[in-house]
Parts: structure tokens; C-alpha cells; sequence
């Protein structure tokens, strides 16, 4: 029993661990690959060779981040085969095809436009180059579509019957794919991607801002990335209520450990802003809250009576701590993301965006907290199921396949080597070209109609490269 105990938590670790790594390159990648595709049309559409500048800069570090979102991403495969075979058997009937839809469709698309948005302009013309880049952003897209359904339908389950082994079979596609969380889990998912792609550019445009400020390609990411916090932020601050709402509904329990309610409210809830959990005493230790305030936000009734987990077995709560921490790291990312896009809007209506020292610096500061936001919401999500792997049906214990504690520690510490070595060595290559002056636009434009003023027919017939 403690074997099997110990290889448990060893398992999930591991898993959580090789997530945690994945999941910040898809997050980026999504965001800049739309990012991408905007750039090029921007540059098609008005002929300004900054847009070409920022293009292409940005396309080489999206390149590294999707080769290593692609790596980091097939360890986690082999998991569902090994430590976590119960699960497969059980769920593979109605998970493995969706999983198959997402390679099919989505990582066929993006890598087989992948080398004409990176290599082929020159090859097949600014047409067709521009429909790859598109291409390559649909299927960041798509991808995030078929993945978010896979883990919405672990959280809230519908579609299926169970057999006589205890296998979920699929009993209605639509119903599984567009399960009762997917459309929240997938909007607050491809909005995080687009804030945390917005705010690496805004901190590599700011910190090369604070040593040239008149740069025009350094200018022009920075004022798109300072649009995206300012229009952005608040749709996400939007959608996640709206998927806490529905959270409420369908996960009560999850609810209920991200707010710290340990005890039932018969008449109005409060919001816990901050306090320390001590699940043995079962109470919020050092509590500073706001009377009634969650009531009003999860049921928009002061006096909504809200349950606690007084009312779940001690068996079925998820731990409360890890929850309650990750959801409010989030929250609170995500309120400064508001202040910071509210912050350049104000500076932008002053004149002032780029001649503001103190916030570029505070952009280079929160260029890496879309990462961090969405490692917490994460874990508030998956922490937050537990002790389930598909919600209320199938327990994480049962789960786990035939293997032993000492196999997966092995496995375990051989991740965490590689993958500090090889991701790490990434990374740092990825921060040293972040750290390059992105150059100076140039006159070259592209073949076609010009739209820029004051350009002449000789200056048309030429093609040379901005960066060049």
C-alpha cells in the first residue's frame, strides 16, 4: 500500500513537472504565431518594412519555441502508456480519438506550413507565404481547441457510457467535444496565450526601449503589445468569472477550496483576499476578507447561500493550500496585467508611450508573468479536480498503472537533468535573441502595389530585405 502510495505522488510529480515545462511554449507559441500572422499582413496591407523588421524577428524566436513545445509535449505521451496505463485503458476509447484529431489536424497543419512561413517567402511569393503564416496560426489555434476539449471533458464528463470492463465508451461526439466547460476552459486559455505572448513582447520592446528609444521597430511591437494588455486584460478578467461561474455549477468543490471556504454560508459568502489555509483546524488562519463579496461575484447575490467543504468527505477534497495560493497568484498577475495596459493607455494619450522610463521597466518586469499566470491556473485547475482524473468518476489512485515507486523515481530524475539541460540551454538561447536590437527598418518593399506615400517607381522595382 505505501509502495503504491509513493509511486503515486511520484507519477503525478513527475507529470505536473513535464506540463509545467510544455506548457509555456504552447502558450507563447499560440499568442505568436497570431502575432505573426498580423505582422505580415500588416506589412502586406500598408508596405512599411517596419512591420517586415518586427516579422522577422520575431518568427526565428517562434521557431525555437515551437521546436521545443513539440519535444517537451511527446514525453507526456509515453506517461499515458506507463505510469498513468489504468488511465489510458479506461479513458482511450473517447480521449485517444480526440488526441488523433489534434495530431491529424492541428500539428500536421502548423508543421507543414511551418517551413514556407520560415524559409519560403522568396520560394512562393508574398501571396502564398502569407496563407502559410496563417496556416501556422490556424493550427496553434485548433490545437488548443482539441487539447482544451481533452482535459474539459476530464473535468466535466459527458458523452459516454461505461462498458462492463469500466471504460468509458463514446456514446455522443458533440456532446463530448463541446462538453459543459470547453467553450470557458478554451476562451480564458487562448486569451492567457494571447496576454502572455503581449507582455514577452512588451518587455523585450521595453528593455530595448530604455536603451534606444527611437527605434521605429522597437516602437511599433511595443505599442501592439501595450494595446493587446489594455483591450485584452479585462475580456480575460471576463471570461475567467464567467468560467468560475460555470466552475460552480459543475465542480463545486474545486469552487470551494480556491476560495477557502471551509464552512458553509447559509447567508452570504465572503471573499477571501488572503489568509494562510490550515486544513487541520479547517479554517482560514490570518483571514482578511470582504463580507458577502464572493456570493455577489459567484451568484450575484450578496445573500447567496454558498456550501463549504463541511459538507464533502475528507477523501473527496482536493488540497486546499496548493488551490488557494495558485488561484490567487493568478488573480493577482492578472490585476496587474490591467494595470499595466491601463498605465500605457494613459501614456499613450498623453504622448508619452515611449519616453516613459519607469514603464518600460515595469513591462521588462511582467514580461515573464504571463508564464507564471498560467502555471497557476493551471495548477488550480488540476489541483483543483483531485483526487480525480476524469471528475467524480475515476480516481487518480486508480489511474495508475502496474509500475513501481524506485522505476518512477528513476524516470523522474532523468527528466529533471534533461530537461533543465536541454530546456534550459533553450531558454537561454531564446533570451540571448530576445536580447538583439531587432534593426532598423529600411527602404525595400515587397513586391506588388505600394501603399506607402512618397515612394518612387525606381524604389518600387527593388526588393531588398529591411533587416539587410
Amino acid at each position: 500500500m505505501l509502495s503504491s502510495f509513493a509511486a503515486e505522488t511520484l507519477a503525478r510529480f513527475q507529470f505536473a513537472f513535464t506540463v509545467s515545462f510544455h506548457i509555456i511554449f504552447p502558450a507563447f507559441s499560440i499568442g505568436l504565431a497570431s502575432f505573426l500572422a498580423v505582422l505580415n499582413a500588416m506589412w502586406l496591407w500598408t508596405g512599411d518594412n517596419t512591420y517586415r523588421v518586427v516579422f522577422d524577428y520575431w518568427k526565428k524566436i517562434f521557431a525555437v519555441a515551437f521546436g521545443m513545445g513539440v519535444v517537451s509535449g511527446i514525453v507526456m505521451s509515453y506517461q499515458f502508456g506507463t505510469n498513468w496505463s489504468e488511465y489510458a485503458d479506461k479513458t482511450g476509447p473517447v480521449l485517444g480519438p480526440l488526441m488523433a484529431y489534434e495530431v491529424l489536424s492541428a500539428f500536421f497543419l502548423e508543421a507543414g506550413f511551418l517551413g514556407i512561413m520560415l524559409f519560403g517567402r522568396e520560394k512562393v511569393g508574398n501571396g502564398l507565404h502569407m496563407f502559410a503564416t496563417a496556416m501556422v496560426a490556424g493550427g496553434t489555434l485548433m490545437s488548443a481547441t482539441w487539447i482544451l476539449s481533452v482535459n474539459s471533458w476530464m473535468q466535466t464528463p459527458a458523452g459516454f457510457s461505461i462498458n462492463e470492463v469500466g471504460q468509458f465508451v463514446p456514446e455522443d461526439w458533440w456532446a463530448i467535444i463541446f462538453n459543459p466547460s470547453f467553450p470557458y476552459r478554451l476562451l480564458h486559455m487562448v486569451l492567457a496565450a494571447y496576454l502572455t505572448t503581449a507582455f514577452v513582447v512588451a518587455g523585450v520592446a521595453g528593455w530595448h526601449l530604455l536603451k534606444d528609444r527611437e527605434n521605429k521597430a522597437t516602437r511599433t511591437m511595443f505599442s501592439m503589445a501595450m494595446w493587446m494588455a489594455l483591450i485584452v486584460t479585462p475580456l480575460q478578467i471576463g471570461a475567467g468569472d464567467a468560467h468560475g461561474i460555470n466552475t460552480l455549477e459543475h465542480q463545486p468543490v474545486k469552487i470551494m477550496a480556491m476560495e477557502g471556504h471551509y464552512e458553509s454560508h447559509p447567508d452570504g459568502a465572503p471573499l477571501i483576499l488572503f489568509g494562510i489555509p490550515n486544513p487541520s483546524e479547517k479554517r482560514i488562519d490570518y483571514a482578511i476578507q470582504i463580507p458577502k463579496l464572493s456570493s455577489l461575484i459567484l451568484e450575484h447575490d450578496l445573500n447567496a447561500p454558498l456550501k463549504g467543504l463541511d459538507t464533502v468527505p475528507d477523501d473527496e477534497e482536493p488540497p486546499v493550500a496548493i488551490v488557494f495560493f495558485s488561484f490567487r497568484i493568478m488573480v493577482a498577475i492578472g490585476f496587474a496585467m490591467l494595470g499595466i495596459g491601463v498605465w500605457g493607455g494613459i501614456q499613450r494619450w498623453r504622448g508619452r508611450l515611449y519616453d516613459t522610463k519607469w514603464l518600460h521597466r515595469a513591462t521588462v518586469l511582467m514580461g515573464p508573468m504571463g508564464f507564471v499566470a498560467v502555471l497557476a491556473g493551471w495548477i488550480t485547475t488540476e489541483v483543483g479536480r483531485q483526487p480525480y482524473t476524469v471528475y467524480g468518476l475515476l480516481r487518480t489512485s486508480d489511474s495508475l498503472g502496474p509500475v513501481a515507486a524506485p522505476a518512477v523515481a528513476a524516470s523522474l530524475i532523468a527528466f529533471i537533468v534533461v530537461y533543465f539541460f536541454v530546456f534550459g540551454a533553450g531558454t537561454f538561447y531564446i533570451m540571448r535573441m530576445m536580447g538583439k536590437h531587432p534593426g532598423t527598418p529600411r527602404l525595400g518593399l515587397r513586391d506588388g502595389p505600394i501603399r506607402t506615400a512618397g515612394i518612387t517607381p525606381l524604389q518600387q522595382t527593388h526588393n531588398t530585405h529591411p533587416a539587410e
